[in-house]
Protein backbone atom coordinates (compact mmCIF):
# COMPACT_ATOMS: atom_id res chain seq x y z
CA UNK A 1 0.00 0.00 0.00
CA UNK A 2 1.20 3.57 -1.23
CA UNK A 3 0.40 6.35 0.74
CA UNK A 4 0.00 9.89 -0.96
CA UNK A 5 1.12 13.00 0.46
CA UNK A 6 4.12 15.38 1.36
CA UNK A 7 7.21 13.40 2.31
CA UNK A 8 10.37 13.39 4.01
CA UNK A 9 13.53 11.34 3.64
CA UNK A 10 12.37 7.97 4.86
CA UNK A 11 15.00 6.71 7.48
CA UNK A 12 16.05 3.88 5.88
CA UNK A 13 14.07 0.41 6.49
CA UNK A 14 13.60 0.77 10.24
CA UNK A 15 11.65 -2.11 12.33
CA UNK A 16 8.22 -1.68 13.40
CA UNK A 17 9.93 -1.97 16.93
CA UNK A 18 11.99 1.35 16.12
CA UNK A 19 9.29 2.88 14.73
CA UNK A 20 7.34 2.65 17.60
CA UNK A 21 10.21 3.47 20.10
CA UNK A 22 10.31 6.76 17.78
CA UNK A 23 6.63 7.51 18.24
CA UNK A 24 6.47 7.09 21.92
CA UNK A 25 9.47 8.96 22.56
CA UNK A 26 7.80 11.79 20.58
CA UNK A 27 4.75 11.14 21.91
CA UNK A 28 5.94 11.70 25.57
CA UNK A 29 8.16 14.80 24.67
CA UNK A 30 5.44 16.25 23.42
CA UNK A 31 2.93 15.64 26.40
CA UNK A 32 5.58 16.76 28.09
CA UNK A 33 5.43 19.78 26.62
CA UNK A 34 1.87 20.60 25.83
CA UNK A 35 0.20 18.49 28.54
CA UNK A 36 -3.40 16.62 28.65
CA UNK A 37 -6.78 18.12 27.59
CA UNK A 38 -6.43 19.55 24.16
CA UNK A 39 -8.00 18.56 21.39
CA UNK A 40 -6.85 15.12 19.70
CA UNK A 41 -6.15 17.00 16.56
CA UNK A 42 -3.53 19.26 17.93
CA UNK A 43 -1.83 16.02 19.02
CA UNK A 44 -1.95 14.83 15.56
CA UNK A 45 -0.04 17.67 13.83
CA UNK A 46 1.99 18.42 16.73
CA UNK A 47 3.09 14.25 16.46
CA UNK A 48 2.96 14.06 12.48
CA UNK A 49 5.50 16.89 12.09
CA UNK A 50 7.59 15.31 15.08
CA UNK A 51 8.38 12.28 13.45
CA UNK A 52 8.63 14.34 9.97
CA UNK A 53 11.48 16.03 11.27
CA UNK A 54 12.90 12.30 12.20
CA UNK A 55 12.94 11.14 8.65
CA UNK A 56 9.59 9.68 9.09
CA UNK A 57 6.71 9.74 6.24
CA UNK A 58 4.00 10.80 7.56
CA UNK A 59 0.22 10.96 6.59
CA UNK A 60 -2.96 11.96 8.58
CA UNK A 61 -6.18 11.02 7.72
CA UNK A 62 -5.64 8.20 5.91
CA UNK A 63 -8.96 7.00 4.14
CA UNK A 64 -9.48 3.24 5.16
CA UNK A 65 -11.65 1.50 2.82
CA UNK A 66 -13.38 -1.75 3.37
CA UNK A 67 -13.50 -4.34 0.71
CA UNK A 68 -15.78 -7.33 0.69
CA UNK A 69 -15.44 -10.02 -2.05
CA UNK A 70 -15.32 -8.24 -5.03
CA UNK A 71 -17.00 -5.16 -3.82
CA UNK A 72 -15.26 -1.96 -2.20
CA UNK A 73 -16.58 0.46 -0.09
CA UNK A 74 -15.64 4.14 -0.06
CA UNK A 75 -17.78 4.52 3.33
CA UNK A 76 -14.45 3.23 5.61
CA UNK A 77 -12.86 4.96 8.08
CA UNK A 78 -9.49 7.40 8.59
CA UNK A 79 -6.38 6.74 10.36
CA UNK A 80 -4.97 9.39 12.70
CA UNK A 81 -1.61 8.71 11.11
CA UNK A 82 0.13 5.99 9.46
CA UNK A 83 4.08 6.19 9.56
CA UNK A 84 6.02 5.10 6.59
CA UNK A 85 2.97 2.88 5.22
CA UNK A 86 3.46 0.52 8.03
CA UNK A 87 2.50 1.67 11.28
CA UNK A 88 -0.79 3.16 12.29
CA UNK A 89 -1.07 5.56 15.19
CA UNK A 90 -4.44 5.92 16.78
CA UNK A 91 -5.07 9.45 18.85
CA UNK A 92 -7.28 9.46 22.16
CA UNK A 93 -8.19 12.63 24.07
CA UNK A 94 -9.79 11.54 26.52
CA UNK A 95 -10.24 10.76 30.34
CA UNK A 96 -10.32 6.41 30.15
CA UNK A 97 -10.88 4.62 27.14
CA UNK A 98 -13.27 1.78 26.28
CA UNK A 99 -13.32 -1.36 24.69
CA UNK A 100 -13.97 0.15 21.29
CA UNK A 101 -11.00 2.32 21.01
CA UNK A 102 -9.19 -1.45 20.84
CA UNK A 103 -11.81 -2.10 18.72
CA UNK A 104 -11.07 0.45 16.42
CA UNK A 105 -7.74 0.19 16.06
CA UNK A 106 -7.83 -3.47 15.38
CA UNK A 107 -10.31 -3.07 13.17
CA UNK A 108 -8.04 -0.85 11.16
CA UNK A 109 -5.40 -2.97 11.09
CA UNK A 110 -7.21 -5.62 9.27
CA UNK A 111 -8.72 -3.44 6.61
CA UNK A 112 -5.15 -2.06 6.27
CA UNK A 113 -3.68 -6.02 6.09
CA UNK A 114 -1.22 -4.37 8.87
CA UNK A 115 0.69 -7.06 10.89
CA UNK A 116 -0.86 -7.16 14.27
CA UNK A 117 2.40 -5.09 16.33
CA UNK A 118 2.31 -2.35 13.98
CA UNK A 119 0.17 0.06 15.37
CA UNK A 120 0.39 2.27 18.52
CA UNK A 121 -2.32 3.91 20.61
CA UNK A 122 -1.65 7.11 22.39
CA UNK A 123 -4.04 8.22 24.47
CA UNK A 124 -3.45 11.62 26.18
CA UNK A 125 -5.62 11.97 29.73
CA UNK A 126 -4.92 10.90 33.26
CA UNK A 127 -3.82 7.34 33.63
CA UNK A 128 -4.67 6.08 37.22
CA UNK A 129 -1.17 5.60 39.42
CA UNK A 130 0.50 1.89 39.26
CA UNK A 131 -0.48 1.33 35.80
CA UNK A 132 1.89 -1.03 33.84
CA UNK A 133 1.03 0.81 30.33
CA UNK A 134 1.84 4.33 31.74
CA UNK A 135 4.89 6.89 32.35
CA UNK A 136 4.50 10.29 34.44
CA UNK A 137 5.95 13.36 33.57
CA UNK A 138 5.48 15.11 36.83
CA UNK A 139 1.94 15.13 37.50
CA UNK A 140 0.79 15.05 33.96
CA UNK A 141 0.24 11.09 32.53
CA UNK A 142 -0.02 9.64 29.47
CA UNK A 143 -0.48 6.26 28.54
CA UNK A 144 1.10 4.82 25.44
CA UNK A 145 0.10 1.60 23.88
CA UNK A 146 2.21 -0.45 21.17
CA UNK A 147 1.26 -3.37 21.61
CA UNK A 148 -1.51 -5.22 19.46
CA UNK A 149 -4.72 -3.71 21.25
CA UNK A 150 -5.71 -7.38 21.95
CA UNK A 151 -3.47 -8.30 24.54
CA UNK A 152 -1.41 -10.26 21.75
Amino acid sequence: MVLSGPYVSVMENPTLEEIAREVIDCAYHIHVELGPGLLESVYEVVLAKALEERGYRVVRQVPIKIQFRDLKFDEGFRADLIVNDCFLIELKSVEKTSPVHAKQTLTYLRLLKFPPRSAAELRCGYAQRGSPTHRESTSRRCVFRTSHPSGE
